[in-house]
């Protein structure tokens, strides 16, 4: 009898247990995501359309990552910093190529774990997501034609007139409007679009940041990035890029704590190498 009722006690303990263990991970997801702990991959999104913040190339050369289901890599200065990232987490690196306006979306639902892609912690996108630490930080300029109306022009005011655009669901689309009597333009879906437009004529210029306008110029002789001596009117959480993860990830400190083992000469060199090895300045 005594060994009957050990084996019905032992039973309940034990379902007990398997019901408190199913409620703590489903309950918890965020914090104890497989990506917050050792080993295993740490899935990254980005465009890989925006130089030189990343871009896509056919080889591995100059450290590049193999795109999830391409034959194609990625590289470029986020590709560096979630490589760093990476390996401080004890993690295989796992590019997965995604349109901008679906970064969000596929962190939200956990098809990646973070997004690296040049994205501001605006007080927007936190409603919905959580952000690191920056990881870079960026004046905006305006790509225009070398030799052209705009070039040489010192306030974003003497683009009276000028048909402007910029990338969809930005804050560069949004500042357009601080130009008084600018024509603006319908919003873009990325930089590649933008480069086409601005060489056929279709606009006078685009909104960006230093980096990729001195990419643009690298790339294009035709290109020319204006820096401005009366500006936009930006916020730093504007102009600052951090590493996007889900609400309450576990993440977020370990991803700080590497960032922090980066010093700022470090992330110049990183972004002067990325701008040298562009596919486009080739």
């Amino acid at each position: 009898m005594r060994k009957k009722l050990s084996f019905i006690i032992a039973a309940i303990l034990s379902a007990a247990m398997l019901l408190t263990g199913c409620g703590a991970s489903s309950s918890s997801k965020g914090a104890n995501s497989p990506a917050a702990t050792g080993g295993g991959t740490f899935k990254v999104g980005l465009e890989a359309g925006y130089a030189p913040f990343n871009w896509t190339q056919m080889d591995a050369s100059n450290g590049a990552v193999r795109i999830e289901g391409s034959s194609e890599y990625a590289g470029g200065y986020d590709v560096e910093i979630a490589k760093k990232i990476a390996k401080d987490l004890g993690k295989e690196l796992v590019i997965v190529k995604t349109e901008w306006d679906g970064l969000v979306p596929a962190l939200t639902s956990g098809k990646i774990d973070a997004i690296i892609a040049g994205m501001s912690p605006t007080t927007e996108r936190k409603q919905t997501i959580d952000f690191s630490d920056n990881y870079y930080k960026s004046n905006l300029v305006m790509v225009v034609k070398k030799g052209g109306k705009y070039d040489g022009t010192t306030s974003i005011q003497d683009f009276k007139g000028a048909k402007i655009t910029a990338q969809l669901n930005t804050f560069h689309y949004l500042v357009i409007d601080q130009i008084q009597g600018v024509a603006k333009q319908p919003a873009m879906d990325n930089f590649p679009a933008m480069r086409v437009a601005l060489e056929s004529g279709m606009i006078d210029g685009y909104v960006s940041e230093r980096p990729e306008g001195i990419s643009a110029e690298t790339a294009n002789a035709n290109f020319k990035m204006v820096e401005f001596k009366i500006g936009f009117n930006t916020s730093d959480e504007e102009t600052a890029i951090a590493v996007g993860v889900a609400k309450g990830s576990a993440l977020t400190e370990k991803i700080n704590k590497s960032l922090a083992g980066i010093s700022e000469a470090d992330r110049k060199a990183i972004m002067d190498t990325a701008i040298k090895n562009q596919p486009a300045a080739k």
